[in-house]
């Protein structure tokens, strides 16, 4: 699932050498915290958030899948 998440960011981004997502085991499920550039933050996050709502769907429904639970956070 993290090689899926990171595949996905590197395709919107304009450096995808600098995305980095880490992931951590929650009480909730699985989280997965994704940084970028500084300059792809916007990219990532999309008018009114729309592109990361998706992001987030998209990992939900495979974790659902999986009978996994995740959670996709940007970093600053």
């Amino acid at each position: 699932m993290r090689e899926l998440l990171t595949y996905l960011i590197q395709n919107l981004v304009d450096h995808p050498d600098e995305v980095s997502v880490t992931q951590r085991d929650g009480v909730g499920g699985t989280v997965f915290e994704v940084r970028v550039a500084d300059g792809d933050m916007g990219k990532v996050i999309g008018r009114q958030g729309r592109i990361i709502k998706e992001v987030r769907v998209l990992m939900k429904a495979v974790a659902q899948r999986k009978g996994e639970k995740v959670t996709v956070e940007v970093i600053d």
